[in-house]
């Protein structure tokens, strides 16, 4: 595993285009997204908290958990044919000490109960 996890959040450089792109998505989440959102959303993931649209190391992270170092990324059509792009921005996150989970909008429609099982594993409660 990479270097500890600290202080991602705070102090990192962001660019004010990246500041907007993360507003943007948090306002247009897609369907699953809102779906998941609504389940762990203040807390309400054994008290575990998530922050959305995250900004790490220049990438927008959909769903972000200091305290567990974890990354949740719910894709959509738009990671098609991106495979190389989203392997290469997880081995970013990895380098940083943090976990990459991610599901299809698909998996988090259909099958939300089992999602929020592995998160909450993921996080150390389940």
């Amino acid at each position: 595993m990479g270097e500890p996890v600290r202080n991602i959040v705070i102090g990192q450089p962001v660019s004010p285009e990246k500041v907007e792109l993360a507003k943007r998505l948090r306002r247009e989440m897609t369907p699953a997204e809102r779906l998941f959102w609504e389940q762990i959303r203040a807390n309400r993931l054994h008290g575990v908290r998530f922050r959305r649209q995250q900004v790490i190391d220049g990438f927008v992270a959909d769903f972000y958990c200091h305290a567990a170092a974890l990354v949740i990324e719910i894709d959509g059509p738009v990671h098609e044919g991106r495979t190389g792009y989203d392997a290469d921005r997880d081995a970013i996150f990895q380098q940083r000490g943090l976990t990459v989970l991610r599901f299809t909008n698909d998996e988090v429609t259909a099958n939300l109960d089992r999602v929020i099982q592995k998160v909450a594993a993921a996080c150390g409660k389940g």
